[in-house]
């Protein structure tokens, strides 16, 4: 059985009522409540901290831009490579082009 026993105030912030309708469960029974050295705690059933939901999303967004980083390095180191081989193809073309062409005339 998943859950954890929580005091009143964080009970009521929990569920979002007021400490004295938290009170008022306890009185009636409406709730699964123990009391230690004079302070009552109710069992939250399935309670998620919300502390660790937070810190559970802050470390796959970590883990999320850590991966983005990477791809993006590879992407940059793509984009260099195709420029390099684009400046070689459109040199060659150009030498060739040269080659090819005949001599401009002197006289004209």
């Amino acid at each position: 059985m998943d859950g954890r026993w929580l005091s009143i105030l964080e009970f009521a912030n929990y569920k979002g009522k007021s400490v004295s309708t938290i009170r008022r469960y306890i009185k009636a029974e409406r709730v699964k409540f123990k009391e230690e050295n004079g302070k009552y705690f109710i069992w939250a059933r399935d309670y998620k901290d919300p502390g660790l939901q937070n810190e559970k999303e802050f470390l796959e967004l970590r883990l999320e831009n850590e991966r983005l980083k990477k791809e993006n390095r590879t992407l940059g180191e793509q984009i260099y490579e195709l420029q390099m081989l684009v400046k070689i193809y459109e040199e060659e073309k150009n030498s060739l082009n040269a080659k090819n062409l005949p001599e401009l005339p002197v006289d004209l």
